[in-house]
């Protein structure tokens, strides 16, 4: 019978060894991605108040958020479920106006749901976010920098999906639509259902362009087929199109071999992108790995509205892509081995055991008579008489 101590709350698991170990050698190697390409690691709490985390007015983002109140001050803290958030207040208090920052991070977010079947609501997460440039360059830079993060966690072959918030906020400026409608509406065109469209809006140019954009994905030709439906009647749908061919040709520069496609419906994020935004997928996943675009002006909440663009991948389905990970050799130690010596070699033995660590071999000490060798141990220091040597162990089949 299990322990009902043993049980944990739904869609909250836990990584064991080997996996665990697995997981934070994926973590160190994205996090030396990010500073080879001179990005500043940041560590900013679980637990904020409840204020600093939702910058924006998303429902979304509320409704994923496990709230409690401080019993120190009163006020509502709040546990996140972004970095984004976070890097944005980093940002606004501690940068100088005007300057460039590259702030990336590593760790878990916690959602008060599954954000899908089967999903992690503790998943781990790593991203970087540039701030203080408002040019295309820096959106090239976060697409080479995050492919580079999928390169580092096996994956290669990957597929980029460009769309840009600033097409749907165009279409809807200057209509008179309520903000319940609006939100109706972005769900509307996230689910592709032109149906649900229809519903919510009466017969007009409005409703014809809003219908279009569930058809408006593909390859390079689907811009020009946006010109067409979209930026002949909305200057501004225009720019926004022109600015995602732009950003395409940034990409290809970077990454000569990168596939593109583009979806003028894909509208994502907790309520904070402005314009162009991507998301990056790979045929052995199901689900987009990872996930960024433009923020401009969500420091707003801080004094602080600078323009801003980034990304985050969550790590644990790139552990199934590990395929070149090697556990450190292990060395093991009987304790008949440090039984049987004397003052004498059990000194030797402890300059060999330190030797034997400091050029990052894994040596595990026998405690007692029943603490057995575990699978990974692929060799046995044993006394030879005059001095401590490895001696190979068959590895488990």
């Amino acid at each position: 019978m299990t322990n009902p101590r043993w049980q944990l709350p739904d869609g909250v698991d836990e990584l064991l060894p080997p996996v665990a170990r697995q997981m934070e050698h994926l973590r160190r190697e994205v996090l030396d991605v990010f500073h080879r390409w001179g990005f500043d690691l940041i560590d900013p709490p679980l637990v904020e108040y409840l204020d600093s985390l939702l910058v924006t007015a998303s429902g979304d983002m509320d409704l994923q958020t496990l709230k409690s109140t401080d019993q120190r001050s009163g006020r509502l803290l709040g546990v996140r479920t972004d970095f984004t958030s976070q890097a944005i207040r980093v940002d606004a208090q501690h940068v100088a106006e005007g300057t460039v920052s590259r702030l990336c991070y590593a760790g878990p977010v916690v959602f008060a749901n599954p954000v899908g079947v089967h999903e992690s609501r503790v998943p781990l997460k790593a991203g970087a976010e540039i701030f203080g440039v408002s040019e295309l360059t820096a959106d090239a830079e976060i697409i080479a920098l995050m492919l580079a993060v999928l390169e580092a966690g096996g994956l290669d072959d990957v597929l980029v999906v460009l769309g840009h918030m600033g097409i749907f906020k165009a279409l809807l400026d200057g209509n008179e639509v309520s903000a319940t409608t609006a939100s109706q509406l972005f769900d509307a065109v996230q689910l592709k259902s032109e149906a649900d469209i229809a519903a919510l809006l009466p017969r007009s140019a409005l409703r014809d362009a809003l219908s279009a954009l569930p058809g408006l994905m593909g390859d390079a030709r689907v811009l020009d087929d946006a010109r067409a439906v979209l930026g002949r009647d909305c200057a501004a749908a225009g720019v926004a199109i022109d600015a995602l061919e732009q950003l395409s040709t940034d990409v290809r520069a970077r990454v000569t071999t990168q596939e593109l496609r583009y979806d003028l419906s894909e509208l994502t994020g907790f309520g904070y992108h402005t314009g162009p935004i991507f998301a990056a997928y790979h045929r052995r996943q199901g689900r987009a790995l990872a996930r960024g675009g433009r923020f401009d002006g969500a420091g707003d909440a801080f004094g602080a509205p600078r323009p801003a663009t980034g990304f985050d991948v969550s790590l644990r389905p790139l552990l199934s892509t590990q395929q070149s990970f090697v556990p450190k050799a292990t060395t093991w130690v009987s304790f008949a081995a440090l039984a049987s010596a004397d003052a004498h070699s059990r000194s030797l033995l402890w300059e060999t055991v330190d030797a034997l660590r400091a050029d990052g071999r894994r040596v595990v000490l026998a405690l007692n008579k029943s603490d057995e060798p575990n699978p990974e141990c692929d060799s046995e220091l044993r006394w030879s008489g005059a001095d401590w040597s490895l001696v190979e162990r068959p590895l488990p089949a």
